[in-house]
């Protein structure tokens, strides 16, 4: 990890070239969006106003807009403006590449080619590796991050950046954006919703990530953002691990872990990651998982996309009853013949 090198310079960033390009990513399935649209009937003018207040360095970052979703449950989003997105993408085109090969394998959340079918597949290998193939007992170590996004320490955070990148020029810009969200005025927190706070998030836990690894030479780990899971046949000795990942995180990077959502359970009992309950020759959808995916079925049944989405994460599971009552009950195997 200490040999790459990020070879791409703050001017790469601001260019006008990548600023278009990050335009055309960012846009995508948002042109209906009022913003969006007054944004675009002065495009040109605005990205070059943009680029020339980056050349400057006079550009500030605008406040947030802020709304709660239940996602399933409450969240706090904060939306940034059109402008501020746009550099947002800009910076993710550069930085996400350069910062994406210093990840761990094992970490799945917000990266290219991971995601959750992925986290639940390597759930599904290390649970067979520990176990021997079902013939031994899997214990699993389960934990989860307190207020994840709300705890990170912006201070930290701008610390293992510039751990990482030498230019100045980019380590300022980072400042600006992180810094631009406040809520508490103390400089703690990330805002769920930009797209610069995902790749924050995972370079800011990849030092627990290396430590897990690289110290503690644990191979049956996974993460998905603040979700993750050790797998042993040696209760106690997940015991004591834990203790030494709580002072980590405690001491480097002041992230607690959520008091009720911490255990240690055997595989057959069943363990809850990613939406699904495991056990060792199977998985089945959570229950909380399944009553809000009939939820929405009834609400927005007559949107094929919909369907077509919940039918694509059930193939991912013992599930095939489920599918067939959605396909039944939606009229979908009848329109597919």
């Amino acid at each position: 990890m200490g040999n790459i090198k990020l070879i791409h310079t703050y001017g790469d960033i601001i260019s006008l070239e990548n600023l278009l390009e990050a335009w055309k990513e960012f846009v995508c399935g948002k042109r209906h969006r009022k913003d969006v649209q007054e944004f675009e009937s002065r495009l040109m003018d605005n990205i070059l106003t943009l680029h020339m207040e980056l050349t400057t360095k006079s550009y500030r970052h605008s406040k947030y807009e802020s709304f709660k979703i239940s996602d399933p449950k409450p969240r706090d989003i904060h939306k940034a403006s059109v402008r501020d997105r746009l550099l947002h993408h800009a910076l993710c085109r550069i930085l996400y590449p350069f910062f994406d090969k210093t990840f761990i394998a094992d970490s799945y959340s917000c990266r290219l080619g991971k995601g959750t079918h992925r986290a639940n597949n390597r759930f599904q290998k290390c649970a067979y590796h520990v176990s021997k193939n079902n013939t031994k007992t899997c214990w699993v170590l389960k934990c989860d991050i307190r207020k994840f996004f709300s705890s990170i320490d912006q201070k930290i955070l701008l610390q293992i950046f510039q751990k990482r990148i030498s230019d100045p020029d980019i380590v300022w810009l980072a400042s600006e954006i992180v810094g631009s969200f406040r809520p508490t005025g103390f400089g703690i927190g990330l805002p769920l919703g930009n797209l610069t706070s995902q790749l924050f998030v995972n370079t800011y836990m990849n030092e627990f990530d290396q430590f897990v690894k690289h110290r503690l030479k644990i191979k049956q780990y996974i993460r998905y953002a603040d979700d993750f899971v050790v797998f042993s046949r040696d209760r106690v000795w997940l015991e004591d691990i834990l203790l030494q990942m709580k002072y980590f995180l405690l001491r480097n990077l002041k992230l607690q872990m959520h008091p009720d959502k911490v255990f240690i359970k055997t595989l057959a009992s069943g363990v809850d990651f990613l939406g699904w309950v495991h056990f060792p020759d199977h998985r089945v959808l959570r229950t909380a998982t399944k009553r809000r995916m009939f939820r929405n079925v009834e609400t927005k049944g007559d949107k094929k996309e919909v369907i077509q989405s919940y039918l694509g994460l059930l193939k991912y599971g013992n599930a095939w009853r489920l599918m067939e009552r959605i396909e039944i009950g939606t009229g979908f195997r009848e329109a597919r013949r």
